[in-house]
């Protein structure tokens, strides 16, 4: 038995003998429920043993409390690896891939379904990516064969997903299908329906209600539904006879855990590939590092276009001052938020009767402020919070400024280093840069798509779709002119994954503009001697995938390398290195503060210590498996100790600092 215990160093099986009249149902995977230190708790059967290696008194299995075997022997393989690539406690990742039990649920009889038939796979559309056609000889075949997909511009990839899922389940095997928000998952869900059928598909979200989202759970064990689309959980899915699992667009942090042992989708499918070995596709437009590491090892192969393709489907893309004429004619374009060849590109398509994507990096009206006279940031005299302009407050930065974290208005904010009153505005907003193009575009509609407002679709016309990062609405057909400002902020922010995290935000937009040859153009707000924009106006993805791999690889961070980040107090930090065995070449960096914006270590039964380091601890690829063990051990001979202090374990975090 696996008793799902909150400590870490009972993280393990326990023997317990079986009643007679429990024997039929006490089946290896079934949910029970044991006595464990004079206490009930729930627990996973694992296994049945004619003996027990055990030499003292067993207790008894209380109860058996679902028949259903929930927990299948290639899921619990899969938990188990989990929580080995991540120091972790298996409890936790059965958490995560096994849903909370639902009786009225399980009590619903499942007709069987038969597998579908083949779908009509556009072979014509195919043939657009090198090695496609073996790729799709290989799926159909029932051979796992794994690809690094670089979508086109333009590229229905929902439709192409569907095809590659239809041509595996019409073999009789599953299919998981991984993408990050719930949008994409809406997208996706009828693209396979329409190709494969309802009766085939099922889509998991942690939006739907327990009885549905456990029905949908239980399809796709008892292999009603051959095809499941999902987040970042339905990675576990228990789909029988799994053939091919697909994760879109890797490099979204939605698909990263934030919950303990905090896995990464894209890991979770890697490792189910290889213990199945079912065919894997990682896909979108722009491309991460650790895909690209995947490619160069040989593990996954290329499914990308043509270099002619690629520029017959891109959209024409323009840089700030991109040559010495266009500086001539605009001097004033790298400081202008919204430069003349911007303006023009929005003409045009306006003109066209086409619509124009207005991509920025914030929500709100102007979210940052900063004095005018010695750009301090402006803060909060009552909690020291970031002051902001909310909207309504005109065009100027004249109104009462207000705290972004307690709401207080400060109507005589004086700046807290050299005392003046004037502000200025540090970033702007979706809802200032709506109001600003509704008065330059007199005329015209202009919509928002953001925060608690975010558009799947929008209808085509000639409008203004002003939308933060993440949150851009499809137009069918495509807009004419997308606008990509503030690039700056995305850049500049210092983060490992900044450039390629701005490549993917950028490429995502682009991504929904006509093609060149249709009038579509990208005016990309920043300059032109980036690598990154030289990238996107290129579509280059995959040249900027290799170009950081090879810089992280220079300096030693991942994927290139193993790292795990350890966040806790000074004296929690050191006694868990103290007790952790790391391998010789592990280099020991830091310690240094916590970054901006992670979530403080936390326990629930201890307080949360004042001063929050991070140590970093780096070990070349070879020995990630032993660095993990190494902690995993370290965390529970903390936890037998009872020792004081929360410290949190993240193995390959997205944030370094």
């Amino acid at each position: 038995m696996l008793p799902l215990l909150p400590v870490a160093h009972l993280d393990r099986a326990f023997d317990y003998l079986v009643p007679s009249e429990l024997d039929e149902q006490a089946r290896p995977g079934v949910r029970v429920r044991v006595r464990f230190s004079g206490r009930l708790v729930d627990g996973y059967l694992l296994e049945r043993l004619d003996t027990s290696e055990h030499d003292g008194k067993l207790a008894w299995l209380d109860r058996v409390v679902s028949a259903e075997q929930v927990l299948t022997a290639e899921v619990r393989g899969l938990v188990d690896a989990v929580a080995e690539r991540y120091a972790g406690r298996r409890a936790d990742v059965l958490r995560l891939a096994v849903p909370p039990r639902h009786a009225k649920v399980e009590s619903e009889k499942s007709a069987p379904v038969p597998s579908p038939g083949s779908p009509e796979v556009d072979r014509d559309v195919w043939s657009a990516y090198r090695h496609s056609v073996n790729f799709l000889e290989a799926l159909a075949g029932g051979r796992g064969p794994r690809a690094v997909w670089q979508a086109l511009p333009g590229e229905d990839w929902c439709a192409r997903l569907a095809e590659l899922a239809g041509a595996v389940a019409a073999s009789g095997r599953g299919v998981v299908l991984v993408v990050p928000d719930q949008r994409d998952l809406d997208r996706l869900v009828r693209s396979c329906e329409s190709l494969i059928g309802a009766e085939h598909v099922v889509g998991l979200a942690a939006g739907l209600g327990p009885s549905a989202r456990y029905r949908r759970w239980l399809a796709a064990l008892r292999g009603t539904a051959r095809v499941v689309v999902g987040t970042r959980a339905s990675v576990f899915a228990p789909t029988p006879d799994l053939g091919l699992v697909v994760v879109w667009d890797d490099g979204d942090s939605s698909l990263s855990e934030p919950r303990a042992p905090y896995p990464h989708a894209r890991e979770v499918a890697l490792l189910r590939a290889h213990a199945t070995g079912c065919a894997m596709v990682l896909a979108g437009h722009s491309r991460t590092a650790e895909a690209q590491a995947l490619v160069d090892s040989g593990w996954a192969h290329d499914l990308v276009a043509a270099r002619d393709v690629v520029r017959a489907r891109a959209p024409m893309i323009t840089a700030l001052a991109d040559s010495e004429q266009a500086l001539a004619r605009d001097p004033g374009a790298r400081a202008a938020r919204l430069p003349a060849i911007a303006f023009g590109a929005a003409r045009q398509a306006l003109s066209a009767g086409a619509g124009v994507l207005v991509q920025v990096p914030r929500r709100g009206y102007i979210p940052s402020l900063a004095c005018a006279k010695c750009r301090a940031p402006a803060r909060c005299r009552r909690c020291n919070g970031p002051l902001s302009l909310p909207a309504g407050t005109g065009s100027d930065i004249a109104g009462s400024p207000t705290c972004r974290w307690c709401g207080v208005a400060d109507a005589n904010h004086r700046c807290h280093a050299c005392g003046a009153r004037a502000l200025r505005a540090v970033v702007v907003g979706a809802g200032r840069t709506a109001e600003e193009l509704g008065r330059a575009f007199a005329g015209f509609e202009v919509h928002t798509s953001g925060g608690s407002d975010v558009k799947s679709e929008i209808t085509s016309g000639p409008k203004l779709v002003v939308s933060t990062v993440g949150a851009e609405p499809v137009m069918p057909g495509g807009y004419g002119a997308a606008l990509l400002l503030d690039g700056w902020a995305l850049l500049g922010r210092a983060d490992l994954r900044a450039a390629e995290e701005t490549l993917r935000r950028w490429m995502t937009a682009s991504a929904l503009v006509r093609s060149h040859g249709d009038g579509g153009q990208v005016v990309v707000v920043a300059d032109s001697g980036f690598p990154t924009v030289q990238a996107l106006v290129r579509w280059d993805p995959v040249w900027h995938a290799r170009a950081q791999l090879a810089e992280r690889a220079e300096v030693g961070f991942p994927p290139a390398v193993h790292m795990a980040a350890v966040d806790g107090s000074g004296a929690a930090i050191a006694e868990l290195l103290e007790l952790a065995v790391v391998p010789d070449s592990a280099e020991i960096l830091g310690p240094v503060p916590l970054p901006p914006g992670e979530r403080l270590p936390f326990s629930s039964d201890e307080p949360e210590p004042e001063n929050v380091e991070r140590m970093l601890i780096r070990v070349p690829r070879t020995a990630g498996r032993a660095l993990a063990k190494g902690l995993a051990e370290a965390q529970a001979v903390r936890s037998a100790r009872r020792s004081t202090g929360p410290v949190r374990v993240q193995v390959d975090p997205l944030r370094i600092g």
